[in-house]
């Protein structure tokens, strides 16, 4: 028998991950009652609009547009509502009141996790967010949790399900980006803005979660670097495939030892990187994600499975409510969020990575030796060269005739970020290249 009161659950937000959690709680109100060991009421949902259509048939009276009396009366209140104002201001108000906040906001918590975390701290609250990373992939309690007591030395992350599908599609079907986009927003994975997702901003967003769970360090949104996948082209997916690698937007996390300083640092870091195909990121198909958790002690890890989603994110959400529901029974003040290390963060120039450099250059004696000298001047080896030659061809109706030319694709062995950007920035004022037609990063190695 329950003998524990009920607990007030509060809803901001009735959208489609909302709408199913709100289905989730109603319907198995008693198989989750005995996981926790108290009934949970679902006391209110927050909404813009009482008469709207939902997707999700659910009591009407449970809809409010009345925030402050709904946080005010609950243990615990779930935003869903995305965004950062009022988003912000109704957690800190439920957090203030001492409820314990589930939230999937990985924007707010980006911006402004620091305040929200010591807030909640200084009032002995809970502020979990397992779906504002991954959707339905349980990283974030692995991270805080599972992997407390170990070191975590990097993370590889495809974190945003978009630009996986577009990618997969460029590799797997032929598609130009656009043609990927278009379908991806035909099948409701894009936005009608995109921005977000191929700018590599949302990507960026749980990156910043992650580095910050995963070295005990705040790491600020505004400290992540950041590159989309606008400019990624069928040529250089053709030309990683041919190489034995697909291209993947990663979020990379990682410990690293600043050569100036000699001092240890963190980097987090988006950006579209070619993947060997025997790497287990390469096999991740869709819109599905996956997190690969490099650690000291249990060594490699892999989190697989969808990463968006209404009733997907709404595990992941209730996931996060039984464990506070489950505090509240047993007592006790909210864990805090680890920023014990402190580390630095360092600049993109300090990370240690390798190049793929597809250059087209003229064919002319000597041209070799002129690329060769550019990479030598920064002290950068080269891992291989392929040469394929571009026949001229005579002119036509009076013109000048087209010469030929060489495409050069250029692998590099490992070198700072700082030293490869430098090469490919000689190169491309070199007299014997005709354009850079490509860069990507490779990783994963």
């Amino acid at each position: 028998m329950i003998e524990y009161r009920n607990l007030r659950v509060a809803l901001l937000g009735g959208g489609s991950v909302g709408a199913q959690v709100a289905r989730l709680l109603l319907e198995q109100r008693d198989e989750l009652a005995g996981r926790v060991g108290a009934a949970l009421d679902l006391v209110g949902i927050l909404v813009r609009d009482v008469d709207a259509e939902r997707t999700v048939d659910l009591p009407r009276e449970l809809f409010t547009t009345d925030a402050e009396s709904l946080i005010l009366g609950a243990d615990v209140v779930i935003e869903l509502m995305g965004g950062i104002e009022p988003a912000r201001t109704y957690i800190l108000s439920a957090i203030n009141s001492g409820a314990d906040v589930v939230t999937a906001n990985k924007a707010l918590l980006a911006e402004h996790g620091q305040e929200l975390f010591e807030a909640a701290d200084q009032v002995g609250a809970q502020l979990n967010y397992e779906a504002a990373v991954a959707g339905a992939i349980p990283i974030v309690r692995p991270l805080r949790d599972s992997l407390a007591g170990d070191r975590v030395n990097r993370i590889l992350g495809i974190v945003n399900g978009t630009t996986n599908f577009i990618l997969d599609r460029m590799d797997e079907e032929g598609d130009t980006l656009e043609e990927a986009l278009a379908t991806a927003t035909e099948l409701g994975y894009a936005e009608a803005d995109p921005t977000a997702d191929i700018g590599g901003y949302d990507a960026a967003q749980k990156a910043a979660l992650l580095a910050s769970l995963a070295f005990h360090t705040t790491v600020p949104l505004a400290s992540v670097y950041r590159e989309g996948i606008t400019q990624v082209t069928p040529q250089q997916i053709e030309s990683a495939r041919k190489a034995g690698y697909v291209v993947k937007l990663l979020a990379i996390c990682e410990r690293l030892t600043d050569a100036a300083t000699g001092e240890e640092g963190v980097s987090a870091r988006v950006y579209p990187a070619m993947v060997h195909r025997s790497h287990p990121l390469a096999a991740v198909h869709g819109a599905n994600n996956a997190v690969f958790v490099e650690a000291e002690a249990a060594g490699s890890l892999m989190f697989y499975g969808a990463g968006a989603g209404g009733v997907e994110t709404a595990s992941a959400v209730l996931g996060d409510l039984v464990s506070l529901a489950r505090r509240h029974v047993v007592g006790g003040p909210g864990f805090a969020a680890s920023s014990h290390a402190d580390l630095p963060i360092l600049e993109i120039g300090s990370v240690t990575t390798r190049y793929a450099v597809t250059l087209e250059v003229s064919d002319a004696p000597g041209m070799l030796a002129s690329i060769a000298t550019v990479f030598s001047d920064h002290r950068v080896s080269l891992e291989l060269v392929e040469q394929s030659i571009n026949p001229g061809r005579p002119g036509v109706d009076g013109a000048d005739p087209v010469p030929s030319t060489a495409t050069l694709v250029i692998g590099t062995h490992e070198a700072t970020e700082a030293a490869l950007a430098a090469t490919v920035a000689d190169l491309a004022a070199n007299e014997a290249v005709i354009t850079v037609a490509s860069v990507l990063r490779v990783e994963g190695v």
